[in-house]
């Protein structure tokens, strides 16, 4: 089979460097930070995770080498595929913690709810494309974002706040690069705040009772309030260098609920400190500026949307955990990227960073 030299010249090592090290890093703070359970249950969650490791960057070379033109052509088809899934979800998903999130494909379980942040930044990257002769003017701007309260409606019915706010803020986030003003982003925020009590009556009692948690911390500290109290146990005493691989008390001695999913920052912050935390941080900036370099770069409307709507991804799924562990937004079960145990969000990050690595490429190929 022949292969350009110039796909292997021009793919970018650094992007797939970090996105492995980060990886790495993940698996190795879910061996740790779960010292103190039983060996098989440890065993369970590290190797699945290595396993899912692999596979997401198998998907990140074969995401890197496709030409990410063909996504454009099937962008609807991929978009109606994931509300179908969604669909099932709704229906026959698996329960698991409170939720319906999940479809079991033998003995793992898919999220299509994360599938769907990729499919929905394909979708607005082949609208606008479709449209570009038109960027900028607010009537182009409705009936994208009327077509994505479709999965956020959804996905809110899973129930998963989080993943549904970033559905939301991807959107936005996209909206903004095609030229929505501000004036637009205030009506939007008005017309959100008068559907404040339908989204609240929408919400679970847990979920309520974590914001109120969030905006009275001293509230019910045993209850809604623990995970963010004992985070910030967790992360303030790591001081500058931490306290050692295993010597994590928080999360090793299962003070820190889930310490190997939306709360591996605070386990990371124990462990290795304030210099262990700015590493990572140093090199999700760099993973992230690195894409918003290749989007800018793009030689065609689609390739530039699409690798900026993935590396917003990124960035808000950062953001928000990060900011949920520091106790400084609330509670709303977003993995951090890439360092998060489970499989659904760890591919498809590996996959967005793979089809931004192509975008670079089929700039020098054609």
């Amino acid at each position: 089979m022949y292969l350009d030299r110039r796909i292997l010249t021009n793919f970018d090592w650094r992007m797939a460097g970090i996105t492995l090290i980060l990886i790495a890093v993940g698996i190795l703070t879910i061996w740790s930070g779960n010292l103190g359970s039983s060996s098989s249950y440890r065993q369970a969650l590290y190797i699945r995770q290595i396993l899912w490791g692999a596979l997401g960057l198998c998907g990140l070379v074969a995401a890197a080498f496709v030409n990410y033109r063909l996504l454009a052509r099937f962008a609807y088809p991929i978009f109606g595929l994931l509300l179908g899934l969604l669909l099932v979800v709704e229906v026959t998903g698996a329960v698991g913690f409170g939720a319906q999130r999940w479809i079991r494909v033998g003995f793992l379980t898919v999220q299509p709810s994360e599938f769907m942040k990729l499919a929905l930044i394909i979708f607005l990257a082949r609208y606008f494309e479709d449209r570009k002769e038109h960027l900028g003017k607010p009537r182009l701007m409705a009936t994208p974002a009327m077509v994505a309260l479709v999965p956020i409606f959804f996905v809110l019915r899973q129930p998963d706040l989080g993943t549904a706010a970033l559905l939301g803020l991807l959107t936005l986030s996209m909206l903004f690069l095609v030229g929505l003003r501000l004036k637009h982003l205030l009506f939007l925020v008005f017309a959100g705040a008068a559907l404040t009590p339908l989204l609240w009556s929408m919400l679970k009692g847990y979920q309520q009772q974590r914001i109120w948690a969030f905006l009275f911390p001293s509230l019910d500290p045993l209850g809604a309030g623990y995970h963010v109290m004992q985070s910030k146990i967790a992360v303030g005493s790591g001081e500058l260098l931490g306290k050692g691989l295993k010597a994590a008390s928080q999360s090793q001695l299962n003070f820190l609920p889930a310490s190997h999913t939306d709360f591996i920052f605070a386990v990371l912050a124990e462990q290795w400190g304030f210099v262990g935390c700015l590493v990572i941080l140093l090199l999700c900036y760099f993973l992230i500026t690195r894409g918003l370099e290749i989007a800018s770069e793009a030689k065609d409307v689609f390739g530039a949307l699409m690798a900026f709507g993935i590396m917003a991804m990124v960035m808000l799924q950062l953001l928000v955990n990060a900011g949920m562990v520091l106790g400084i937004m609330p509670v709303v079960g977003v993995p951090f990227p890439l360092l998060s145990y489970g499989g659904s969000s760890l591919l498809v990050v590996c996959l967005g960073v793979g089809l931004v690595i192509n975008v670079r490429i089929r700039r020098f190929v054609y």
